[in-house]
């Protein structure tokens, strides 16, 4: 499924929409990437969101991530 573990983000839909103003389904998906973090001593892997991983980088609460 695809949705951030930590954020909950989703995918979200809405409609294409041509020159001709015909309307398509569309679906956008988050940008999902499978990281191993450290959580009070225990390697936990998750699926975050690639602004999730920028959020913890900045607020210093995620320093060594492997794929």
């Amino acid at each position: 499924m695809q949705k951030c573990d930590l954020t909950g983000k989703g995918k979200q839909y809405g409609n294409n929409v041509s020159f001709s103003q015909r309307h398509t389904k569309k679906v956008w998906k988050p940008n999902l990437q499978s990281k191993t973090v450290t959580i009070d001593g225990k390697k936990v892997q998750m699926k975050l969101s690639t602004q999730a991983i920028r959020t913890l980088k900045k607020k210093g609460l995620l320093t060594a991530v492997s794929k």
